[in-house]
């Protein structure tokens, strides 16, 4: 049988004895066999290696002077690390194998993960260089859907996403540059969370567009997501892209008002405000499918006591255009343009189509799309002064394998509709399940300004509990943070 691997479970069945970290390791690995080649991991650890970690684990518990004494915040939590960032002792490839080095220092968040009781499982598959929003432009394989095969499991985070789905890890890192982190927790039935820019360190990761990249995580809860944000998160003095915020609170606490509805405060405080889009702009994107799911969001949003306020989303469309079409994907080529140059061969040929018109862009090029994004960024600031957060499709629709294959660019750029603008405009984000269609699932965003990571949290992980959905492929309901199952009614995927 499997192993329900959310967060409080686990920790639940430490602290009894029922699991010893040993038992996890067995289990995680045995799942990871059984599933064969699935393009999942580009790199497992060695069975020794973790067993050796799994005693050290237990034998911290085991001297633990009552229950749960000083036990670290993730004790015995398997993860994985997507194959863009560095884990010291195991390689990183980006999924190029000609670019791939050997990690001797490992990237302060997964170090950050390590000290609190984590346990690494290995490195996942990604959209080569972190390009492309898909997961099928990997040397390594194609992770596919865990509902059908024949489908994409979205990318860059694709192995991320899937290993935990599949119930092969707890959580897992990804990156989030254009929707790496939200477009594949649409696709999987899991939570991607995309936090503040500069709230993660970015250091140990390797570039895909420096001054946008962003750290996500792939969890089957928001509050497994937040808390392992609350380990990765803070200032890193030796990453110029870091940023000071106020720690943000436990999402873990339910933010909400009388009678569980949403609130923005305290007692008496107005009810929240969520921007959507209009109905015309969701019928345009969207495929039935995805129309269907997101109405059923809006629906839950509406019972709760939230507003729901109609936004003109042109200026944040044009932003997101900006990163793939305009003087960025200088920058894009600026990480890697080197290697790209002396190993043409090396490069998946999508990955080198994209990039190579960055070699020609200017900079004056540059200063006029800095120049529109200010302009286009001022525009949406009365956003902020209207709503506290937009509710958005995390994806327009979903494509099969072989429809990304045949028309890779195109199909991309459809799929990144919602979610490309975010880092752009300075956004954070998390993406969280609200229902299936077509056998698939498909889930909404909560976005909003950079520094209201925790409620955004909030909002999601509410509705997430109110879609009554099982996280991943819904073999188990969705816990609590005692580690009990949700007090409503859960349902897996259809069958």
């Amino acid at each position: 049988m499997p192993l329900d691997l959310q967060a409080a479970v686990l920790r639940a069945a430490y602290l009894s004895g029922r699991l010893r970290v040993a038992d996890v390791v067995d289990a995680v690995l045995a799942a990871i066999a059984a599933r064969g080649d699935d393009g999942v991991w580009i790199h497992v650890a060695d069975r020794a290696d973790l067993l050796a970690r799994a005693a050290e684990l237990d034998a911290l518990a085991a001297a633990a002077a009552a229950p749960g004494d000083d036990l670290p915040p993730l004790f015995g939590l398997p993860f994985g690390v997507k194959d863009n960032i560095d884990v010291a002792g195991m390689p990183t490839t980006a999924a190029c194998p000609g670019f791939g080095y050997r990690a001797t220092v490992g990237a302060p968040l997964v170090d950050a993960l390590l000290a609190a009781g984590a346990l690494c499982v290995g490195k996942t598959n990604l959209d080569q260089f972190a390009t492309g929003l898909s997961g099928v432009r990997s040397p390594y394989g194609i992770p596919t859907s865990p509902f059908d095969p024949a489908m994409i499991a979205g990318g860059s985070s694709s192995g991320s996403a899937v290993a935990v789905a599949a119930g092969l890890v707890t959580f897992a890192i990804g990156t989030d540059t254009a929707g790496s982190g939200r477009v594949p927790a649409a696709l999987t039935n899991t939570v991607g969370i995309k936090p503040s820019r500069g709230l993660v360190s970015s250091r140990g990761v390797v570039p895909a567009c420096r001054s946008l990249d962003c750290p996500s995580v792939a969890a089957l809860s928001i509050a497994d997501g937040a808390l392992v944000l609350d380990v990765i998160s803070g200032f890193d003095e030796h990453d110029p892209w870091s940023r000071q915020f106020p720690a943000p609170a436990p999402s873990r606490v339910p933010w909400t008002g009388e009678g569980g509805a949403p609130s923005r405060g305290g007692l008496g405080a107005p009810p929240l405000r969520l921007g959507i889009p209009a109905a015309a702009t969701v019928a345009a994107d969207c495929d039935d499918a995805v129309q269907a799911v997101f109405g059923r969001a809006l629906d839950l949003l509406t019972a709760t006591g939230a507003e729901l306020v109609e936004i003109d989303l042109a200026p944040f469309f044009e932003a997101g255009t900006m990163l793939y079409e305009g003087p960025w994907l200088a920058e894009r080529y600026a990480a890697v343009g080197d290697f790209l140059e002396e190993h043409p061969e090396a490069v998946h040929p999508v990955v080198a189509e994209l990039l190579a018109p960055g070699a020609r862009i200017s900079g004056v090029d540059v200063f006029a799309g800095v120049d529109r994004l200010r302009t286009l960024r001022r525009q949406t600031e009365a956003t902020w002064r209207a709503v506290d957060a937009l509710v958005l499709p995390t994806v327009p629709r979903t494509f099969s394998v072989a429809d990304m294959l045949a028309d890779p660019i195109r199909r991309n750029a459809r799929l990144g509709r919602y979610t490309t603008f975010a880092n752009l405009l300075d956004l954070a984000a998390v993406a969280v399940p609200v229902g299936f269609g077509g056998g698939l699932p498909y889930g909404v965003s909560v976005i909003g300004p950079a520094g209201a990571d925790a409620q955004l949290a909030a909002v999601g992980a509410a509705l997430h509990a109110s879609s009554g959905l099982a996280p991943g492929l819904g073999a188990f309901p969705l816990a609590t943070a005692s580690g009990t199952v949700s007090g409503m009614a859960t349902t897996g995927p259809p069958a």
